[in-house]
């Protein structure tokens, strides 16, 4: 029931458990087998990976720590692993892989056809003149994602303030993340989620109701809540969003003018300990075909949306209903408040685990 899937997801959160990272990571099997992709189940688009040239071979693990898993052991020299030379996962399970875990992406005219706002992520965050450890497949911003309410669409401008509607109590969904859920308090409040607004006396207090609207803390099985009914409301990521509101005419979806936090996808190349003796090169010509019609196309229609300059992504856009095209590639002013989720210290993380921890046990 959802007050069940609520506590329990409320219980792992004060734990700790999301905010700091994986646990429990389990190794994976030795392969061998020379250009393999792993990636967690769905996060790649079928699509493109069909097209994925030989000697490469994809191989879907069912979760993202999965992949990260399999990285780890490599770096470590596990006995029984997985050899990857590819790995596809999302920024915030990227930023746990250590620099020195990874080989430069050799990639550079690929890179230099992405927007400016990606080169950051392809260092991984990492100081200006870094070598690129990444190369970013595709981004997107979060949406607030509503189901049959058509009076919170008509009230968008309130932005994420809609969140604390009353009507929305116990039938919203909000991403299992307590980083995020720190971001959308900051955004309500106007303020950034930095130094600064751990001393403000007001976030305690804001992320406590915030959580406190949730049935659930969990985008992949919330949104089945939504679906059914049994929610109202969901803060889920664009690439989850746009394809639902072509099918489910009962779906709405709105991206506040304050911007959201972005998400992106990644591809890595890890330093195994025992690298085979003639690594395939990276393929470039499946990761150019990304970002060109007609497979840009289909990356899409998943909500895959690759980094590229406005002007490049234009031709494509032009397709779509223009209702679609701002969730897709938000107007540049809007793209300017987003901001990518950036790695936090040791001390940091301790710093707004404690807030975190504070707020969901004052509301418990």
């Amino acid at each position: 029931m959802p007050s069940i899937r609520r506590r329990r997801a409320l219980q792992l959160l004060a734990t700790g458990a999301v905010l700091g990272g994986t646990s429990g990571l389990v190794g994976c099997r030795r392969s061998g087998a020379a250009g393999l992709l792993l990636s967690a189940r769905g996060e790649l688009p079928t699509a493109w990976l069909r097209a994925l040239p030989a000697p490469w071979r994809s191989r879907p693990l069912e979760t993202p720590d999965a992949v990260l898993a399999a990285a780890q052991a490599a770096a470590q020299g596990a006995a029984s692993r997985e050899e990857a030379l590819l790995l596809a996962l999302g920024d915030g399970w990227a930023g746990q892989l250590e620099p020195d875990q990874l080989q430069p992406i050799e990639a550079s005219a690929l890179l230099n056809r992405l927007a400016p706002f990606a080169q950051a992520p392809s260092r991984l965050f990492r100081p200006e003149g870094s070598a690129s450890l990444a190369y970013p497949w595709a981004f997107g911003t979060w949406l607030l994602l509503l189901r049959n309410r058509p009076d919170l669409r008509r009230r968008q401008a309130e932005g994420w303030s809609l969140l604390l509607d009353p009507s929305l109590r116990r039938r919203l969904v909000l991403p299992s993340s307590p980083r995020l859920v720190i971001e959308l308090a900051c955004r309500q409040l106007g303020i950034a989620a930095d130094a600064a607004a751990l001393a403000d006396p007001r976030l305690p207090g804001q992320l406590q109701r915030l959580a406190g609207q949730a049935v659930a803390l969990d985008e992949r099985d919330g949104l089945n809540l939504l679906l059914a009914g049994d929610a109202e409301a969901a803060v889920l990521p664009s690439h989850q969003v746009i394809p639902l509101l072509q099918s489910d005419p009962r779906l709405d979806a709105l991206l506040p003018a304050s911007g959201s936090p972005l998400w992106w996808q990644l591809l890595l190349r890890p330093l195994n300990s025992s690298p085979l003796a003639a690594d395939p090169p990276l393929p470039l010509e499946w990761l150019r075909a990304g970002l060109e019609l007609p497979m840009l196309d289909r990356l899409l229609a998943g909500g895959w949306v690759p980094p590229l300059p406005a002007q490049a992504l234009a031709p494509a856009l032009a397709r779509w209903p223009e209702r679609l095209r701002p969730l897709l590639l938000p107007p540049p002013a809007v793209l300017a408040r987003c901001n990518s989720l950036e790695p936090w210290s040791a001390a940091e993380r301790q710093r707004w685990q404690q807030l975190w921890d504070r707020a969901i046990a004052a509301g418990a």
